[in-house]
This record gives structure tokens, C-alpha cells and sequence, in this order.
């Protein structure tokens, strides 16, 4: 094992925890021959097999879920001794990890752009990916903060709202909707509706609102992202509604938003980070960062602590 390297160690945490080696190659930016190039030097190096293929799966072995855990536990060890040399030198050097689901996207690189710009010598570093990826994550305590829509109900978590996440329903501008008054949810639920996967915090808070008046969507299409939602809404295909963050890089006239009873529906985006993890200067300075652009915004700032119930 003297002859593994960090970096071969690294690469192997990434595969255990994403359980794919391509999906490690985009998150560490390497080509996936390196990955397998370096995945099979490890192994030598170790002289047992680390992962084995189960059909379509990547699956540890007892021997790799053993150097995975020994893995986080060096990292562990490195981000604690990082810390401790932040905290002597203030803001001055640091690094800061955050992870976020992929809607966070229409507004994460800015505040990130804001914050870096205060704090030049930080090191910042953003994965943005899909709810599931980020809670696992989460339960690993590998990252420092998480921006998430929902704060997760099966994780001990702190979670602060940091700002607005307002769901409005849209079309495309020359709907035939556009041309009435005030909707109502009944006119609405028989519309062919565009949604996110079952289980996307927008849809569940779209398919509550309609509950409580005891109606039901039917959706023309289920689609696994915001970008594709909105190319069918321009295509004609039918209504959804989205986070009006989602509207961000979009001239104004491009899609039509509509006056909906019940909508806007106030959702909040929340910072997260698990309840036991000792946040490092720089992520705390990240946290007071964020929480300060709400409250200069006037709005008032709680806590949400939200413990196990599994």
C-alpha cells in the first residue's frame, strides 16, 4: 500500500461513492482511462481486487469498503489540519466545498462570483448534481455546505433559508391561456401538464396545492430537468411550473407567466450542512455571507433543524 498515492485515493473515494467510474472521471475532470489506469495501479499497489463489475453495476469488495472508509478517514484528518491552518491565517487562504442540486445552477456561480470577489485567496470548489447524489454525500459529511430546495427529513441537518424560491406555472408566450383572466387551479388541472420525476421537491409542492382542492395532474410528460421542461413548454407541448429562478438567463418575453390562484407558490432555498459537522472559517464566513444578503433584503432569517425520523 506505500506505493498508492493521494491522488489514486481520491480517485477511488469518487468511484465508491458515485459507484461509477465515469461519473468519477467528470467530477475529479479526468478522462476515464485515467481513472482505470489509476483504479488498476491501486489495486496492485494494494495486491487485492478493490471493485468488481455486478452487471451493469460497480460494487466494492470487503477489502474496498474497507479503504473507502480508511479514505474519508484521511481526508477527514487533511480537511481538519486545513481548517486548523485557515483559522490562524483568517480568510487570507482556505478552501471551501459546497455541493448543490442541479436547479441551484440559475443562481449558485453568482453568489459563489460575490463571495470569491471578497475573498480572493479562497479556493472554492462546486459540484452541482442530482438530490439523491447530494444527500449521499451529505451522509458522508464530505462537503462543507449544500444548497438544496427541500432540507432532507432522513438526515440530522441545520438548514437556513437563504433566499426566495418562488414556483410559478408557465407557457409559451402565444398560449391560448394567456389571452384569459385570473386562472383557477380547476381550470388548470386539465391542462396537459410538463413535470419533473416523481420525487422533485417543485413537483411535490405543485401536486400538494392541487390536492388540497382534490384534484389530480395527469402529466403529458415527465421530464428529468428544468432545460428540457422548458424547451417542451416551447414547443408547444404543454404548461408546468418551475422555480422563476429558472427564468434567470431568458429574455423576459420568452416564456409567459401566468395568474394562477395559489401561485406563487413561496418555497425558500436552503443552506445545509449536518448537524454535527464543525464548520471550518471559511464556510462559516461562506454561511454569514449568505445569510447577510437576506437580511439586508429585510427578510428574517431561522433555523431549521431537521433530525432523523428513520
Amino acid at each position: 500500500m506505500r506505493h498508492g498515492t493521494f491522488r489514486q485515493l481520491e480517485i477511488f473515494e469518487a468511484i465508491a461513492r458515485l459507484g461509477s467510474f465515469t461519473r468519477a472521471a467528470e467530477e475529479l475532470h479526468l478522462t476515464q482511462p485515467t481513472v482505470s489506469m489509476q483504479m488498476k495501479k491501486l489495486c496492485d499497489a494494494v495486491g487485492t481486487p478493490l471493485v468488481e463489475q455486478v452487471g451493469k453495476k460497480i460494487m466494492l469488495t470487503e477489502d474496498g469498503r474497507e479503504l473507502a472508509q480508511a479514505s474519508r478517514d484521511i481526508f477527514a484528518i487533511l480537511d481538519r489540519y486545513a481548517m486548523s491552518v485557515a483559522q490562524r491565517r483568517g480568510l487570507e487562504k482556505g478552501r471551501l466545498k459546497l455541493m448543490a442540486i442541479t436547479t441551484a445552477v440559475y443562481f449558485a456561480p453568482r453568489l459563489l462570483g460575490d463571495f470569491a470577489r471578497l475573498h480572493p485567496g479562497i479556493d472554492v470548489s462546486l459540484r452541482v448534481t442530482n438530490k439523491e447524489q447530494v444527500l449521499a454525500s451529505m451522509a458522508d459529511n464530505l462537503d462543507d455546505l449544500y444548497l438544496l430546495g427541500t432540507p432532507p427529513d432522513e438526515i440530522d441537518v441545520v438548514a437556513m433559508p437563504i433566499m426566495d424560491n418562488p414556483i410559478v406555472v408557465l407557457c409559451a408566450p402565444g398560449h391560448a391561456l394567456t389571452r384569459e383572466g385570473p386562472l383557477t387551479l380547476e381550470r388548470l388541472a386539465g391542462e396537459p401538464w410538463l413535470l419533473r420525476e416523481a420525487g422533485s421537491g417543485t413537483r411535490k409542492a405543485v401536486e400538494r396545492l392541487f390536492h388540497t382542492r382534490g384534484l389530480e395532474l395527469s402529466p403529458r410528460l415527465e421530464l428529468g430537468s428544468n432545460e428540457a421542461i422548458k424547451q417542451a413548454i416551447l414547443a408547444g407541448l404543454g404548461i408546468s411550473a418551475l422555480s422563476r429562478h429558472a427564468l434567470t438567463l431568458h429574455q423576459p418575453d420568452q416564456f409567459a407567466v401566468l395568474e394562477v390562484e395559489g401561485f406563487p407558490i413561496r418555497r425558500h432555498w436552503y443552506v445545509v450542512h449536518p448537524s454535527g459537522r464543525q464548520l471550518s472559517v471559511v464556510a462559516r464566513a461562506f454561511l454569514d455571507f449568505l445569510l447577510g444578503r437576506r437580511q439586508a433584503s429585510g427578510e428574517v432569517v431561522e433555523p431549521v433543524a431537521r433530525a432523523c425520523v428513520c
